[in-house]
């Protein structure tokens, strides 16, 4: 068996593994790289693999990072199964119908440049109908139930914790008379969010692939950092001024709404928020929340109490979700203080550039990021410091608070993810690590090696391992 690292290799985006068997390929994950223009650049070079010889693929969760290559793996020939489960499906028929029109968008931007240059025109990566095309192949399977993919290769999902619907993959795959097992961590959770159940704990695996996104960092807790976040929030408003919160339309922002919405809730202790209204301005996130509603069942104990008492946690009085672009604008026609939880969230692209265009500049504005920034996105320049950053062509003075709260992280942290390994009771004898930076997962290694002793290794980008 061989394992090929096409993706998330000393790099957080473009999650691409090509599994290779003595009669079969497969793939777990087709991810979009995101970030930097040389990062971005990646997801217009061929495939490493012919799509027409992948037998099918595996898909870890919704996000972006982790599916937005599949359209283009149907554009060029792919036309087999997709397992996944029934939220990530769900949520991908939305999400990948925006990224579509989104690359629907660029490359019109960038074809009138072009124009003007003399230069011919180009594609873009795949249209929104291609999305919808790509939907077909989806095959959506539960969680814990095994189930047999061919005569050589058994499949389960467990509950990652990390987004609805998000799985660890557990592969048993025989070949000859010998049958290993593979698991992949996909995006582990954080124990103790609202919403979603904890990550489950794996027993046993040969060969372990691990993310390792916060693999030198630790988290607040979870009281630290509605704390940190409220303090913020009323601080701002106290100024008259705007909270500007850049959040992912998929998981993150329906935390945040969850956790905004006890403090609503509570009118005695918190007088403070009745009156501050709450946009969230993304039709994407709109979108999510209702499938999220679709899929209680998914949630964690707390969160199916307040539903089956007739509550909805993902709503309250002050909260406006907006649709359309006037409505948008309207938000920043208001000197009203208020909060805005918009996407995308390391803000390279979508309605947050808006918003950081017309308040970035203005001393009483709060923006907090409570998410990842891969390098080379806006959201990274800022958390690290810029002066003045270039919006829609034009210079924009930094004179906000900027500010970042890690502990609303989906992703477990260094503490999280050794916890995780030290659950299995029969350790792998191998460790691949991934979804990182190179830092970040190099310390990860370390400590692995250091309180396990396992044979743990960072892989390269499209380096082939064989096991």
């Amino acid at each position: 068996m061989k394992i090929s690292f096409l993706g998330a290799a000393n790099v957080v985006t473009g999650s691409n593994y090509l599994i290779t068997t003595d009669k079969y390929s497969f793939l777990i994950d087709c991810g979009q790289f995101q970030g930097s223009k040389e990062l971005s650049s990646l997801n217009h070079e061929a495939f490493k693999f012919d799509p027409l010889e992948i037998d099918f693929m595996i898909l870890s969760h919704a996000h972006i990072d982790h599916s937005g290559r599949i359209p283009k793996l149907v554009k060029d020939g792919f036309n087999k199964k997709i397992y996944s489960t029934p939220a990530t499906r769900d949520l991908c028929d939305i999400l990948l119908q925006d990224s579509g029109h989104i690359h629907e968008m660029d490359t019109e931007w960038e074809n009138r440049k072009r124009m003007r240059a003399g230069l011919e025109k180009i594609e873009p990566l795949y249209t929104s109908e291609d999305a919808i095309l790509s939907m077909q192949y989806f095959n959506p399977i539960s969680y814990n139930e095994i189930i047999n993919i061919n005569e050589s290769i058994k499949l389960r999902f467990r509950d990652a914790g990390h987004l609805l619907g998000s799985t660890i993959v557990e592969l048993w795959i025989k070949e000859g008379n010998t049958e290993k097992k593979l698991v992949f961590s996909g995006d582990l959770g954080v124990k103790n969010r609202p919403i979603l159940k904890d990550p489950e704990y794996i027993e046993d695996a040969d060969y372990l692939i691990i993310e390792s996104t916060y693999g030198n960092k630790l988290h607040e807790n979870v009281t630290e950092r509605v704390n940190k976040l409220v303090d913020i929030i009323l601080e701002t408003v106290k100024k008259g001024g705007t909270v500007i919160i850049p959040s992912f339309a998929v998981g993150r922002t329906q935390e945040l709404l969850y956790e905004l919405n006890k403090y609503y809730e509570d009118k005695e202790r918190f007088k403070e928020f009745i009156n501050i209204p709450v946009y969230v301005d993304s039709p994407l996130a709109t979108s999510a929340t209702e499938i999220f509603k679709k899929h209680i069942a998914d949630f964690d104990e707390e969160a199916r109490e307040y539903f089956s008492r007739g509550d909805d946690p993902l709503d309250f009085k002050s909260l406006k979700f907006t649709t359309s672009f006037l409505e948008s604008k309207k938000i920043n026609n208001s000197s009203t203080p208020k909060i805005i939880i918009s996407s995308s969230g390391m803000c390279d692209a979508g309605r947050i550039k808006h918003h950081l265009k017309h308040n970035l500049w203005k001393e009483k504005t709060s923006v907090i990021f409570i998410g990842f920034q891969a390098k080379g996105t806006l959201g990274r320049r800022l958390k690290e410091g810029a002066s003045m950053v270039n919006i829609f062509n034009e210079n924009i003075k930094v004179n906000a608070g900027i500010y970042c709260i890690d502990g609303f992280s989906g992703h477990a942290d260094m503490n999280g993810l050794i916890d995780w390994v030290n659950h299995f009771t029969k350790k792998p004898r191998k460790v691949f690590i991934v979804h990182g930076e190179r830092e970040s997962s190099n310390h990860l290694r370390n400590l692995i090696i250091e309180k396990f002793g396992l044979d743990t290794v960072v892989p390269n980008i499209n380096e082939a391992i064989e096991v």
